[in-house]
């Protein structure tokens, strides 16, 4: 039998007290490593594993008009939350919520067995209406729970539709304001967290956790609902009179580029997009849409001959003959014969063509195209809403004496909506080329503090000051004394431009008897406080020209615009020239105090409308100095026969 020395077995026993304290020590560390670094991972997985989350969303923040309104906001819809395993009687709870929710029992039979912690009936149990919640509640079955959820509200239906856009299901922004701040208004979702045992079974010994949702910031915007109000009003008369295959209008504030209205037809309700083609919701035409301007654009052209000091509107003469030749090219005015000998300031009033090709060439290539990228034709104006198109202009090594021309008075480049009305803004508010935007304001909901400002971007310096003032002296004598005529508005002094521009069609040559027609104008003519653009495509049944469709529609807008801003009228502006079949205006005397024997004697064209049984006139409607036009009625209240008895009593 071998003997073991006790050399050996000390040696034998160290060895294995020193792996015995090896071990030791490695598991120490291991378990000082989970416990100090990863005892937060850890404890947060076990949680995972025995606690069932019932999400809860935030409140979508609100979207405002400049002045408070809602334009969009939120109404309760809870949804449907299951939570499998805690189903006792899937048969039975599959039929009574296929019932309530108008779904087969197989359908959602698939649902509620699924293995998850907790499941979504989808899209028949999202936002639901009162009656099936209050079925619902009836039903108590185990299991199903009711988050609390709202889905969007669009107050005003139709209006503004392009401009708001629109939430999905998950109140999730998908176009319009809606898309382009989905971040700031969504919000950040919240849940209540309960414990369950192995088989999902709730733990009712240990306490819910809650986690409040955070709701999303409310926007407010620059949009004047009642400026919105007349321009849908007018739009939709437009669209019953000329049955047009597109119209679109947009005011803005020339002193900050903020919109103050902004919609095109057709149109849709945010709340039922699924219903319209989607061609209709995806194209907001007034950023989107791009065509040749037409006499629109002669502005940009009178802009910068103005500033080059290359004419004077008043003195500088131009002789019309109907037509100019550039380069064997043969260029015609709107008016057969042409507008004979002529100011500058009458070729602005008559928009000449030929007129303006004469600046465009007096201009020159280069300059003239200077000032078209400065006033920010060819790029995006930057407004806060998605889809913006960048227009197309001519390049310069294809600009020759013929596209020189054409630009000169609005044909053969492509412009954008937008783009038009920020570049005569400049033109018009003493050379300010501003960036348009919509969002002004976002408000905390819960402290109701402003927590971040929208303030105007002023991106360049286009034209003097004397230049912009020449520009709204010429532009508001084309209103009271040239094409624009219909838009003049009694008591504002209105300036604008009209155009008419051709359609190019499929095969690249121009439609005939088909084109875009607009006016864009501003007031008070002096001291702008609103620029309005509106174009018409292709109006049927009427003679297709900017001032005979268009520039009625942008009077209207602006008179009406003006009125609800508080801008008081005044009589210090242009008076009109009336053409035949036209008839001036006629303004209403101070009828109070006098006896209806005085009326027969005043020869005034007007209708009397008398209530009272009286005598004596004590008030009248319209007030004193209105003008109105000749046949109009007026309303005149009489005082009582009985109130005067009673006095000479």
């Amino acid at each position: 039998m071998k003997r073991v020395s006790t050399v050996t077995v000390r040696k034998r026993m160290v060895t294995v007290f020193l792996f015995a304290i090896i071990i030791f020590v490695i598991i120490c560390a291991r378990l000082g490593y989970v416990q100090f670094f990863l005892g937060d991972q850890l404890v947060g997985q076990a949680n995972d594993l025995w606690t069932r989350d019932i999400k809860f969303q935030p409140e979508r923040g609100l979207i405002l008009d400049s002045n408070g309104e809602a334009l969009a906001e939120n109404v309760t819809a809870p949804s449907i939350v299951i939570v499998p395993r805690q189903i006792t009687s899937p048969d039975d709870t599959a039929n009574k919520l296929a019932e309530v929710l108008g779904m087969s029992s197989e359908e959602v039979m698939e649902i509620i067995t699924k293995s998850a912690s907790s499941v979504n009936i989808r899209p028949e149990g999202i936002k639901i209406s009162e009656e099936q919640e209050s079925a619902i509640r009836s039903l108590n079955l185990d299991g199903v729970y009711l988050a609390k959820d709202s889905k969007r509200h669009y107050p005003f239906g139709d209006d503004l539709s392009h401009v708001l856009g629109f939430a999905g299901i998950d109140n999730q922004g998908l176009m319009g304001l809606e898309s382009y701040y989905d971040d700031k208004l969504s919000g950040e979702e919240g849940s209540l967290s309960f414990f369950s045992d192995a088989k999902g079974g709730r733990l009712e010994t240990l306490a819910d956790v809650y986690s409040a949702p955070t709701d999303g910031l409310h926007l407010q915007t620059t949009i004047n609902l009642k400026v919105q109000t007349i321009i849908e009003r007018e739009l939709d008369l437009a669209v019953s009179k000329y049955n047009p295959d597109s119209a679109l209008a947009i005011a803005v504030n020339p002193k900050t580029g903020g919109i103050l209205g902004m919609s095109s037809r057709p149109n849709f309700n945010p709340e039922n997009y699924q219903e319209v083609d989607q061609s209709v919701f995806n194209r907001n035409l007034p950023i989107w849409s791009t065509y040749e301007p037409g006499s629109t654009f002669k502005i940009i052209t009178l802009a910068a001959a103005l500033e080059e000091d290359l004419v004077d509107l008043e003195e500088d003469e131009f002789h019309d003959s109907g037509s100019i030749k550039v380069e064997g090219a043969t260029i015609h005015c709107w008016k057969s014969g042409g507008h004979g000998h002529q100011s500058y300031l009458e070729v602005v009033q008559n928009s000449c063509n030929p007129g303006f090709v004469n600046l465009g060439q007096q201009l020159g290539t280069e300059k003239l195209f200077s000032y078209v990228d400065a006033f920010g034709f060819g790029e995006q104006t930057g407004i806060d809403l998605q889809g913006e198109a960048s227009g197309i202009l001519f390049k310069p090594e294809n600009v020759g004496p013929v596209e020189l021309a054409t630009t000169s008075f609005g044909q053969g480049v492509s412009v954008t909506p937008i783009q038009q009305v920020m570049a005569v803004s400049a033109a018009i508010n003493g050379g300010y080329l501003y960036e348009p935007y919509i969002a002004e304001e976002w408000i905390d909901p819960q402290t109701d503090t402003v927590v971040e400002k929208k303030e105007p971007v002023l991106k360049e310096r286009v034209i003097s000051k004397s230049t912009s003032e020449e520009i709204r002296h010429a532009l508001e004598s084309v209103v009271a004394k040239g094409s624009g005529r219909p838009a003049y508005v009694d008591g504002y002094r209105v300036g604008g431009k009209t155009g008419t521009a051709q359609k190019v069609g499929p095969n690249g040559g121009y439609l005939e008897n088909n084109y875009i027609v607009s006016f864009i104008g501003f007031a008070p003519a002096d001291d702008p406080e609103i620029v309005v653009y509106v174009a018409v495509d292709n109006p049927k049944d009427t003679v297709q020209f900017g001032g005979v469709v268009a520039a009625p529609i942008v009077g209207t807008v602006i008179g009406d615009s003006l009125r609800a801003m508080g801008v008081e009228p005044r009589a210090d502006g242009m008076d009109k020239e009336f053409q035949w079949p036209e008839q001036p205006t006629v303004e209403i005397p101070d009828l109070v105090g006098l006896s209806k024997g005085d009326l027969a004697e005043m020869m005034i064209n007007l209708s009397i409308e008398a209530s009272g049984s009286g005598d004596t006139i004590i008030d009248q409607a319209p007030s004193p100095g209105t003008k109105i036009e000749q046949g109009s009625t007026i309303r005149i209240y009489l005082d009582d026969d009985e109130e005067n008895n009673n006095d000479s009593e």
